[in-house]
């Protein structure tokens, strides 16, 4: 039996539509109170080839300055990089709350062994990441092949889980599903509901390397499914959008589609979050109501 199917996902509607109803009218919703709760969900991002340990520290000695010299400032959820400066955001961060973030799992592509994704993972978590970001085998999904794609999430999220218990602390795994390159609402539906089921603690559009990244339309889609889920299980699963958001407006349609679909306990960063490099700027525009060019 297909995900879709299990979970009683229903294709064909007019989403077009449905959005409209959520993103029509954004300047109701658009105050300083709302910018400030979009900052509190980024995962501030960095994932650059030539990323170093200088430039990695760069940011999180921003995010270090922004508490100090702007105190009406929530910490962003997290600062997300590549599994080998995991440590350095541990190490540097403020606070225990800015949580480090890293992608893993042979980031972007997911093309390589299942054994290969597993040890990098467990790496990352060693390295101190509290959140692993990987992406759906999409080489095996795509082909039919969803119980090989399922079985990796499953293996990757045994292996945070230990490797985690040893560190001390629970590791969240965020599965990107790479929804540019699903070319239906019914793959992203059931892409969703396969990671969710595998044990994704949150699903996430976009790696931020391909054509096509987040859209309003496939978050619309993976945030029906993630209420379809809850509704089955009783497990609430967070929503990540990624890839191409940076500017305000933007992060506030999304807002209001989490909002619309899945209800005010999903505002929260426990639920919701934004994988940004350019956004941070944008909000402390829209809060501060003038241009800032901090991050």
């Amino acid at each position: 039996m297909k995900f879709n199917d299990k979970y009683g996902y229903v294709p064909g509607e007019d989403i077009a539509g449905k959005l409209q109803n959520f993103t029509g009218n954004l300047d109701v919703i658009a105050c300083p109170e709302v910018f400030r709760q979009c900052f509190s969900f980024m995962d501030l991002t960095t994932l650059h080839g030539n990323d170093t340990e200088a430039s990695v520290r760069k940011l999180v000695d921003k995010v270090t300055t922004l508490v100090r010299e702007r105190p009406g400032y929530p910490l962003p959820a997290s600062i997300c990089v590549y599994p080998n400066f995991a440590s350095v955001v541990r190490e540097h961060r403020c606070s225990e709350e800015l949580h480090v973030t890293t992608v893993a799992g042979c980031f972007p592509s997911s093309q390589s062994f299942t054994d290969v994704k597993v040890v990098e993972c467990e790496m990352a978590v060693q390295n101190g990441a509290d959140e692993v970001d990987i992406v759906l085998s999409l080489g095996d999904f795509l082909s039919g092949n969803e119980e090989k794609a399922f079985g990796e999430i499953c293996a990757i999220r045994k292996a945070v889980d230990l490797a985690g218990i040893q560190e001390g602390r629970k590791i969240i795994l965020k599965v990107i599903l790479e929804t540019g390159l699903l070319v239906s609402p019914e793959l992203i539906a059931e892409a969703s509901l396969l990671a969710m089921e595998a044990g994704a603690d949150f699903i996430k559009t976009s790696t931020g390397k391909v054509d096509v990244n987040a859209t309003p339309a496939a978050a619309y889609v993976m945030c029906q499914c993630i209420g379809l889920f809850a509704g089955k299980t009783g497990r609430k699963v967070g929503f990540k959008a990624a890839g191409g958001i940076s500017d305000a407006m933007d992060a506030l349609g999304y807002y209001s589609i989490v909002s619309g679909l899945l209800g005010s306990e999903w505002l929260d960063k426990k639920l919701f979050r934004f994988g940004v490099s350019r956004l941070g700027n944008s909000l402390m525009s829209a809060i501060e109501q003038a241009n800032v060019n901090f991050f």
